[in-house]
């Protein structure tokens, strides 16, 4: 068998995980030889059209199923409804069905299968206005509307017994978080995905799962001893530097 796939299934926040320290990167190096995290986020799009997807991206007659699938929709969902109709608007009580629908195909997966949605974080207004393209329509997007939705994710998983990761909230306790967290108001700055990571590792650490998918108590991928490994200073064995990890800014528990 192969290593444990960790599927990240969302919009841009999932797209540009793997850009400038972002979350996904760093969930990378630290199942280094545990896990293969597979990215699959689509900017702009919204939990209808993930659900328009969902059997393609994960069909359930696959020979290899996710160990772990971390979901983000909600905050293109939350932008305020275009008087043309079109955008990616999508009214909250059908954001909450959606978010179900995705929610039930992931865990009819496999038995294996665990789930982490990811709420609706806040966002930085004033430096959005201004970091919005000129191109685009008025895209009116509110911190009271990213709570609305960022709670409704939480209500569903609660209602499904799904992870979920508040945002929100877990932003907002940097006294900081408006100008620390986002690269242009609204995407994840290398210390906002930082929080992301913290919260996503304490839900694998927390979670009564088996097998637990927590990194360290997760096998390293040919993790033993060879007389390749590099030579210790006594000339006489070597040290197998499979487990090292001082090489990361920071010690992630």
């Amino acid at each position: 068998m192969g290593r444990p796939v960790f599927v990240l299934f969302g919009s841009s926040i999932v797209q540009y995980s793997f850009s400038n320290g972002g979350w996904g990167a760093t969930l990378a190096d630290v199942y280094a030889r545990k896990a293969d995290i597979v990215l699959r986020g689509y900017i702009a799009w919204n939990s209808r059209r993930a659900l328009q997807v969902i059997t393609k991206i994960f069909p359930k007659d696959s020979a290899v199923q996710p160990s772990l699938v971390v979901v983000y929709f909600g905050g293109n969902d939350s932008i305020a409804p275009h008087p043309s109709g079109l955008g990616p608007h999508v009214p909250l009580e059908e954001y909450m069905n959606n978010m179900r629908k995705i929610g039930e195909h992931l865990k009819s997966l496999s038995d294996k299968t665990r789930v982490i949605f990811l709420s609706c974080p806040p966002l930085n207004e004033e430096v959005l206005k201004k970091s919005t393209s000129t191109a685009l329509s008025e895209i009116v997007r509110t911190n009271e509307t990213c709570r609305l939705y960022s709670e409704a994710c939480i209500s569903v998983s609660k209602e499904m017994d799904i992870k979920v990761v508040d945002l929100w909230n877990a932003m907002q306790k940097r006294e900081d978080w408006a100008t620390a967290c986002f690269t242009d108001g609204l995407h994840l700055s290398e210390e906002g995905s930082n929080i992301v990571v913290e919260e996503i590792l304490r839900i694998l650490k927390e979670a009564e799962w088996d097998p637990c998918l927590h990194w360290q108590a997760m096998p390293t991928e040919f993790g033993e001893d060879s007389p390749y490994d590099l030579v210790a200073s006594s000339g006489k064995s070597t040290i197998n530097p499979s487990e090292w990890t001082f090489h990361r800014k920071i010690s992630w528990e």
